[in-house]
């Protein structure tokens, strides 16, 4: 039995064709001989038969087709196993026309190898023989289609092997009929292309070989918008020149087929001959137009507009200057300009590459660009002078007449445009460059950067139809992100997307993910981000360069001039001069004032320039960098947070000046500025073994973190703080970052964790006998087991905790003890003592000055009153904590005054203001995603809605308030809930649940030992 699939599907058995059933058995079938000899799952071949949409009954049809294979071809069951989950199919390699077409490739490779064309011409010609058309004919659904495109792919390429080779052993003319079949098949396939234009010049046909060019040229640019590459440009030069190297090799020399011919480079043009002004004319040389050309709008009409204003009676020559970063479409807007005001500019309209910034080239001396201008203004070779002087009055001559438009691409300096632009007294010039020529005098500059969202997607829809964007819309707006907005990657990835039909959007987002990768994504021909990039990074003097260099080390997604120094070891202003020179460069952008930043795809430029061998360089900038947070995070703490206790860490580098942080607002601002970096540098000096330095940075930013009530942002940089304290095996920095996480968690809910933090750390402070350390875990401690219910227990530690912080005179950590204390001796019934506590922890805050630490030490004081049923008291205390929390961002404290401002205002027949004051609270702690803090305001708004009698609100609060408790084990606050819950099903009519609901309430209450006027008060 033999079995056919580089085509329709067939099976021949003795001579005779063997039919093998309808469509579902042929699919199935073909996916398990693309999977010869291999075992295909069940769940495979139900995509392959339905696609998206299989029956329910799929499984048991996938069986029936297998069932119909046996019967159909001989030797069934012995042919088809079921093996498992899955089946697959035995045949020999000889008899399935795959494997024979892979095993010639290989053979036909293998005598290429040494030396054998012949033999591999042979065995390519049996391979691809026996290839009858698509797979299924085209009928096989994706997966097949899948599995055909790659086959295909082999196919070609066996193709042009077959080529190369059949021109390496002497073939020209005969190849002619062959390659324009594959040619028109393949039309975008440069190699193919290139191969029938050297057999068509080896036939003696250049003329047709250069047509062939210019139809490839034509075709790449009206479809994919980019030109022919490197070694199809190659080979059309050396048909122009004739190149020797070009001839046919003797038909009996064979060449080894792993080394195809290589094409020349052409030598350098000959110098240009002279010319006359009388026999100039006026011609268009700009190159093409993009059809597609997308966005752009604002920056076109303002070009546009410039333009048309010129021309006026004795009007002077007018100039424009486009600059930006490589990539940002320049070009492609000056041309797109220039076609648009074609009519205005009748004497003609001129475009010169000045090679500023092309690669392996130097840019064009003024004289040079002289010539080409007067040669495209049609002045025969032999009478361009050679001498510059003559050269310059023969343009400043052809055209002092004439109101020409010039565009002047890609320019390096002023020094390439003066002597041209000085000798035009009428015309448009358009000069664009990668950097602002800022002593270029009388230009107006228009700059360009990354596009907006809108005009990235309006691009993607032009280049790759409106039908694969709608498909995809969440995809293509992630890959108009990865590519930066930027035209030049853009166009690239739309252009590798429709080379590849079967790639998705999701697909080449997923591949661009990797910033490894991507700038090596974001690369076609002779296309490349990375080299647009490479550009403008090498037209850099060194200092800037190792600037740009150091700067990528940068984990941030911006600097100031103060980091930047700290990195590249200058002095601020020294740092701001190369963070200005980058700008200039487009090399940085600036979205705020003093803050700079890299485009995306720069940004992984420069971190690419780190290779493996710079590891002890790049070890010492990140020690620079860490000391400098260090130092500045100091420096802010020791501004915001009284009470804060430094610790040193030896600095490697110590930073030469840090940034003004004199006052509260300054330290503020500098926080909130740096925090993403922050971060980042924390987790980046923990995966590069900076760990000391690592764990107190982090110490430091949690207190900022804390502060704005970010839940999430504590959590995942305490766990960083931890692990790098434990890596550097730094008992003193792992017990700091052991109270820090404790309180991480003990805000997040996750009172067992905070519990076996605190004992971990009580084991270390008390081995090294630091009573001031024993204190603070105590605290945590005492707070997590009344939370989880044990308040007897809970107030002891609690006690322990303020004891041992007096004792070592520690104010600051004694006050949150007595504040926590005081909420157990409330929920324990005791509240005078809560009253006493609460108070001396709010005195103490008030000596110390800290304004969060404060409101937090009002709102309990204001607590254990309400709870003692002495709103008078109460009052005064919130409208402080009010105006205190003014001055305050700690979102977590405002909400909880509002709150109690709410119960009070109620309490004093001021009701009208309750509700208002409870919804600010729960917009306030909603956000926060600390469930410990919402829980507790859900309660509170709950008995402000039951006092209104809006007892269905009610009731959804206090559910969603026993929801958050249940999953942290809150026992007092579950226990609030379900009294609530209570209430407010009675006052519903629903008794029943009310009773069920205060049965529960009561068995929490009693298991807390929590006395009657206390519930009464919930």
């Amino acid at each position: 039995m033999r079995f056919n699939i580089l085509g329709s599907l067939e099976g021949w058995a003795n001579g005779h064709r063997v039919r093998l059933g309808g469509p579902i058995q042929e699919r199935v079938l073909t996916v398990l001989l693309l999977e010869a000899n291999r075992v295909v799952p069940v769940y495979r071949l139900i995509e392959a038969a339905w696609e998206d949409e299989p029956p329910v009954t799929a499984v048991q049809q996938i069986r029936k087709a297998v069932a119909e294979i046996r019967r159909r071809v001989p030797g069934g069951p012995g042919f088809l196993l079921t093996e498992g989950a899955g089946y697959l199919v035995v045949v020999a390699d000889e008899d399935l026309d795959l494997q024979v077409f892979l095993r010639e490739t290989k053979r036909a490779a293998d005598a290429a190898a040494a030396g054998r064309l012949p033999e591999a011409v042979a065995g390519l010609r049996t391979a691809l023989a026996l290839w009858r058309g698509s797979m299924m004919s085209g009928a096989g659904g994706p997966v097949v289609a899948a599995a055909s495109a790659a086959l295909d792919e082999h196919r070609l390429a066996a193709t042009e092997q077959l080529f190369e080779f059949r021109l390496a052993l002497g073939e020209d003319n005969e190849l002619v009929g062959d390659l324009r079949e594959a040619v028109g098949a393949h039309p975008l396939r440069e190699r193919l292309r290139g191969r029938l234009m050297l057999a068509l010049y080896r036939s003696g046909r250049q003329a047709e070989a250069l047509a062939e060019y210019g139809r490839i040229r034509d075709r790449l640019a009206d479809e994919l918008g980019i030109d022919p590459g490197t070694e199809l440009s190659r080979l059309h030069e050396g048909i122009l020149r004739a190149d020797p190297e070009l001839a046919a090799p003797p038909r009996t020399a064979p060449v080894p087929a792993s080394r195809a011919p290589e094409l020349p480079v052409p030598a350098p043009a000959s110098t240009a001959p002279r010319s006359s002004a009388a026999e100039l004319c006026a011609p268009c040389t700009l190159p093409y137009d993009l059809t597609d050309f997308t966005g752009r709008e604002r920056e076109l009409g303002r070009l546009l507009g410039l333009a048309r204003r010129e021309g006026g009676a004795g009007e002077r020559i007018r100039i424009v200057g486009i600059d930006g970063m490589g990539g940002s479409g320049k070009t492609t807007l000056a041309v797109h300009a220039a076609h648009r005001l074609s009519e205005a500019f009748p004497d003609g309209r001129l475009y010169v590459d000045l090679r500023g910034f092309t690669p392996g080239e130097r840019p064009l001396q003024p004289d040079s660009v002289a010539g080409l201008l007067l040669k495209a203004l049609g002045g025969p070779d032999t009478r361009v002078p050679d001498d510059e002087e003559a050269r310059f009055a023969l343009w400043r001559s052809a055209v002092a007449n004439r109101r020409l438009l010039l565009i002047l691409d890609n320019a390096a300096d002023t020094a390439q445009l003066r002597p041209l632009l000085s000798a035009m007294p009428h015309g448009f010039v358009v000069v664009t460059g990668r950097v602002r020529l800022v002593d270029l005098d009388g230009v107006q500059w228009i700059s360009l950067s990354s596009m907006a969202p809108d005009e990235s997607s309006a691009l993607l829809a032009k280049t790759l139809g409106e039908e694969r964007l709608a498909a995809e819309p969440k995809a293509a707006a992630a890959l108009a992100e990865l590519c930066g907005h930027l035209p030049l990657a853009l166009r690239i990835a739309t252009a590798k997307l429709r080379n590849r039909p079967l790639w998705t959007l999701q697909y080449l987002t997923g591949r661009l993910r990797d910033e490894s990768r991507l700038l090596k994504e974001l690369s076609s021909s002779e296309r490349s981000v990375a080299t647009s990039v490479q550009l403008s990074y090498q037209a850099l003097d060194p200092d800037h360069q190792r600037a740009f260099r150091m700067l990528g080390l940068h984990p941030g997604s911006d600097v100031d001039s103060h980091t930047a120094a700290a990195l590249i070891g200058t002095s601020a202003p020294e740092a701001e001069e190369s963070l200005e020179a980058l700008l200039d460069a487009h090399l940085l952008r600036q979205q705020a004032l003093g803050r700079y930043t890299f485009h995306d795809l720069v940004r992984s430029f420069a971190r690419g320039l780190w290779q493996a061998g710079t590891a002890p360089e790049s070890a010492a900038l990140l020690d620079r960098l860490l000391d400098y947070y260090i130092a500045a995070t100091d420096g802010a703490c020791g501004v915001l947070f009284p009470g804060w206790v430094g610790y040193a860490v030896p600095p490697v580098a110590p930073p030469a000046e840090l940034p003004p942080l004199g006052d509260d607002s300054q330290a503020a601002r500098w926080f909130d500025e740096e925090l993403p970096a922050l971060r980042a540098a924390v987790a980046l000096g923990h995966e590069r073994g900076h760990h000391r330095q690592a764990a107190y940075l982090a110490r430091n930013t949690m207190f900022h973190l804390h502060q704005r009530g970010d839940v999430k942002g504590l959590r995942e940089t305490g766990e960083l703080s931890v692990a790098a304290a434990r890596d550097a095996q730094d008992l003193h920095t792992l017990r700091l970052n052991l109270i820090n996480l404790s309180t991480v968690h003990s805000a997040a809910g996750d009172f067992r964790k905070t519990a076996e933090l605190c004992e971990e750390g009580l084991r270390i402070v008390r081995s090294q006998e630091d009573r001031r350390g024993e204190g603070s875990f105590l605290d945590q401690l005492g707070w997590a087991h009344g939370c989880l219910g044990d308040l007897h227990e809970g107030r002891r530690y609690l006690q322990q905790a303020v004891e041992t912080q007096q004792a070592v005179q520690d104010h600051h950590r004694e006050a949150f003890a007595l504040s926590n204390l005081s909420s157990l001796h409330a929920w324990l019934g005791a509240t005078a003592d809560a009253v006493a506590a609460a108070r001396q922890a709010a005195l103490l805050q008030q000596r110390i000055g800290a304004h969060q630490p404060q409101t937090a030490a009002l709102n309990d004081l204001a607590v254990a009153h309400l709870a003692a049923g002495d709103p008078a008291s109460a009052r005064p205390v919130l409208d402080e904590a009010l105006r205190v929390g003014e001055k305050s961002s700690m979102p977590r404290n405002l909400a909880l005054t509002h709150a109690l401002m709410a119960d009070l205002c109620q309490r004093e027949g001021r009701g009208e203001r309750a509700p208002a004051l409870a919804a600010r609270a729960l917009d306030l702690v909603a956000p926060l995603g600390a469930r410990a803090w919402q829980c507790q305001i859900e309660n509170i708004a709950g008995l402000v809605h039951r006092r209104r009698g809006e007892h269905r609100h009610a009731l959804d609060l206090h559910q969603s308030a026993f929801r958050h408790a249940s999953g942290i084990e809150f026992r007092i606050e579950i226990a609030r809930a379900l009294d609530g819950m209570a209430q407010a099903l009675h006052a519903l009519g629903d008794y029943v649940a009310s009773a069920e609901q205060r049965r529960l309430a009561d068995e929490h209450f009693d298991a807390m030992s929590v006395p009657e006027d206390f519930r009464r008060r919930s």
